[in-house]
Parts: structure tokens; sequence; C-alpha cells
């Protein structure tokens, strides 16, 4: 893939801290210029999610082949033994409609993807308040254990200790807040 194909967005945060909400929010505001870019992921699905809407759920040995035969923009493993990555495919088939990939990924993730398209790309971050705060939110989830909490928890603050390399800081204490701030931002961008 070249180092610029089109303009993209990454939305990245840590785990609860709202990236998903504003992501949704951007896309019905700017539904004829921005696509929701399809993550691939090892893990298995949510009972709300569904295969191909919002993950692109893969075996362990199909994810691994991909990265062999160098289909992923970028690829972590974000958690012991789940993989996620963003498909070269999915940002080709944005920028195919004419529009621009939206991008909901992890931290190391979107630091990757600024790598190879510099100013192309346009990366927010969403901050929580606090860790305690995002540890609150975490847990009305009701999908964590105390160990993989805990696992969030610590990972989330090292994740915030890299906020400074992306173009925007968004401290999401109020959704409709957090939300209206990246859409000003996002305006700007497409202008």
């Amino acid at each position: 893939m070249q180092a610029h194909s089109g303009k993209l967005i990454i939305i990245t945060a840590p785990s609860g801290a709202g990236k998903t909400s504003i992501t949704r929010h951007l896309l019905k505001v700017f539904p004829e210029k921005l696509d929701f870019s399809i993550s691939a992921t090892t893990r298995m699905p949510r009972s709300n999610e569904t295969h191909g809407v919002d993950y692109y759920f893969l075996p362990m040995d199909e994810f691994k082949q991909k990265i062999q035969h160098d289909e992923f923009v970028e690829w972590e493993m974000v958690y012991e033994g789940k993989y996620y990555g963003t498909l070269k495919s999915e940002l080709q088939r944005s920028w195919k409609k004419g529009k621009i990939p939206l991008l909901d990924i992890d931290v190391k993730g979107a630091i990757h993807v600024q790598q190879q398209f510099l100013s192309s790309a346009l990366l927010l971050f969403i901050e929580p308040p606090s860790l305690e705060e995002l540890k609150h939110r975490l847990e009305s989830r009701g999908t964590e254990t105390l160990e993989s909490l805990q696992t969030r928890i610590n990972k989330a603050s090292y994740e915030i200790s890299f906020k400074d390399q992306f173009d925007k800081c968004i401290v999401n204490d109020r959704l409709e807040r957090a939300s209206l701030e990246a859409e000003n931002i996002v305006r700007k961008f497409l202008e």
C-alpha cells in the first residue's frame, strides 16, 4: 500500500473512555463523508455484535495468515491472546466509495498508522476524566472479571501516557460535550 492513498481519521482511547460512542456520533453527523473501518479481531463476538458490521471475527490461524501476507495496515495483540488489526482492504473499500475511513482502534495501532500516513491522517485521543471514572464505566458494562478489569485499568494508565503524540486530545467528562468537540475538529479536517 502506498504511504498515502487518501485521508483517514483515527479515534483512539483506553477501553471504556468513549471512543466507540464518539465514533458513532461522527458517522451519524457525517454519513456522506465518513465510512466506518471495520477492524478484524480474534476475540469472540459479544452478544450484541455482528460479524462484518462491528468486527471481522477471525479464527487465530486466519488472522496470522493475513499477517504473513501483509494484509494489515496495523495489527497488535491488544490483550493476551486477542489480536486486533486494520485490513488494508478496509481502507481501500472506503476510498473507492469516495469516503474517508474512520478507524476506531487501540493506541499502539493508532501510532503505527500515524507513522504511515503522516499529514493525511487526523488522530483524536479520547481521554477519560480519571482512571477512577474509567474503572466505574468498565464495571457498569458488566462484561469484565476482576482480573480483566485490572488489566484494562493498568493498560489505560499506560496508554494515556501517549496522548501528546496525537493531533487532538478530548477529555470525555460528558459524552455530549466530547462528541461535539470531536465533531468540530473533524469538520475542520474535512474542509
